[in-house]
């Protein structure tokens, strides 16, 4: 299929666009990468809380669950089932945002004497009913344009970036909890597969670029196994996962509702700036009619995706903001490869010794991919920062909000005497950036001649293309 691309607005050079459909090889080699870039992120969600909340027995379904629901989350999201989807390649995964919140839940049903059960059939009532919040609030986001600004998401994409840079470095130092971090020999194994990668990617043979992130993690693997960094005892898991709705029964509680209905409305916000971000890296508008169903779509889909995975057994679904790196290191920004990730994660759930298989990988040859990555989402942030017309306002509000956002990693005991609800809260740099910068932008008054130019560019905007 011919790719025709729209003048002034070839910035990331694509080999693939939005409704390009590669050949299937090429679209299932361009999938693969983003499965290696987002499966731990998917998993982790899942082994963290089982861990911390002694669901031991439990865990293997979750993990198989996290990766089942992300498939058909990421289906949707590409594909559009009515107005459910942004169509957009966004990959779909369980949420890192919700974890200090479900857990806080699940602690609530253990002080009770509650069985891993209990807790369980507690969380995924809590979070089925949260997921609506998001899908309510979805429908009113084409109202929001005081709040979906080039600034506000600009931030919080630009945060969402720097903060996960800090999970990519942890990785290259050997990840969390390695008891010699940053040995020399993990600091080898990251440096080449970044390089790699990097060596690849400035290539203009179109092959090379695409398989940069798959050949430069597997020339890190190699290089890993050379070096005794391989663990090759797969955990025994069942054949075959299939998904039974609600397997642990349902319930409730509004103690620990209220904190993962928080989180939800965060959500939405991180999720526009994530939908905005890839729209931008796959040079698609980001302002307009075509955008804001988008952003409506999306929103939506994220919290039907939480919906169906609290009813198999999985956590809270969010857009990916990694996949949106891959999509600029590779130029493939294709939908039609979401469905192969999509069959891809739905068989790694249903045959869980794949995904075992995969978490073989050593931390630093995935931060060696991931670092990079990150540093795209950011650098998308940016971008979208440096299209806005910026005035004294927009710089006051910048300034803040990163100062805050970027404060809380920096200095996280600055929320450890909180309530736990606001210690919840106000301990993610997102959030806290997110918070500031929409607030910030409702109730700091713009300039009179400012508020008429904005008026004027709203009315003046085009009705132009298709979702």
């Amino acid at each position: 299929m011919s790719k025709t691309i729209q003048p002034g607005n070839d910035k990331n050079d694509l080999i693939y666009r939005l409704n390009d459909k590669p050949a299937p090889h090429k679209a299932l080699f361009a999938a693969f990468q983003h499965i290696l870039a987002s499966f731990v992120g998917i998993i982790t969600p899942a082994l963290i809380i089982g861990g911390v909340l002694g669901l031991g027995e439990h865990i293997p379904y979750l993990v198989s669950m996290s990766l089942m629901v992300s498939g058909v989350g990421t289906f949707i999201q590409a594909r559009r089932v009515g107005p459910i989807g942004s169509g957009l390649l966004c990959v779909q995964g369980t949420s890192f945002g919700f974890l200090s919140s479900i857990i806080a839940a699940g602690f609530i049903v253990k002080g009770r004497g509650g069985s891993p059960e209990d807790i369980l059939a507690m969380i995924f009532g809590v979070c089925f009913f949260a997921a609506f919040i998001e899908i309510v609030l979805s429908r009113f986001m084409h109202k929001l344009k005081r709040i979906i600004t080039p600034v506000v998401t600009g931030i919080v994409i630009t945060t969402i970036g720097l903060s996960l840079i800090k999970v990519g470095m942890t990785d290259i130092a050997g990840g969390f909890g390695a008891e010699d971090k940053g040995a020399l020999h993990y600091l080898t194994v990251g440096g080449i597969t970044l390089g790699t990668i990097i060596f690849l990617n400035r290539f203009s043979n179109q092959v090379l670029r695409l398989s940069a992130i798959m050949i430069g993690m597997t020339v890190g693997y190699i290089c890993a196994a050379f070096m005794g960094m391989v663990n090759y005892n797969i955990a025994d898991v069942a054949l075959v996962t299939v998904p039974t709705p609600f397997k642990f029964g349902f319930d409730f509680d509004i103690a620990a509702f209220i904190p993962v209905a928080i989180i939800s409305v965060v959500t939405a916000i991180e999720t526009t700036g994530d939908l905005t971000a890839n729209s931008v890296v796959s040079n698609e508008p980001v302002k307009g009619p075509v955008y804001i169903n988008r952003i409506k779509g999306g929103v939506l889909g994220d919290g039907t995706n939480s919906a169906i995975a609290a009813i198999l057994g999985s956590f809270p679904m969010s857009t990916f903001s990694q996949n949106n790196g891959v999509i600029q290191l590779t130029g493939v920004a294709s939908r039609y490869v979401a469905y192969f990730i999509a069959g891809l994660l739905v068989l790694l759930g249903l045959f869980p010794v794949i995904g075992a298989f995969l978490q073989t990988m050593p931390k630093p040859v995935l931060g060696g991919a991931t670092l990079v990555m990150f540093g795209t989402v950011a650098a998308a942030g940016i971008r979208i920062l440096a299209s806005a017309e910026l005035g004294r306002r927009d710089l006051l509000i910048m300034a803040v909000s990163f100062g805050l956002g970027l404060g809380v990693t920096a200095v996280p005991e600055v929320a450890s005497q909180l309530p736990p609800l606001l210690k919840s809260l106000f301990s993610s740099s997102i959030t806290v950036a997110g918070l500031s910068a929409i607030f910030m932008s409702l109730f700091l008054p713009m300039g009179e001649q400012a508020s008429v130019e904005k008026e004027a560019q709203n009315e003046a905007e085009p009705a132009s293309g298709t979702v």
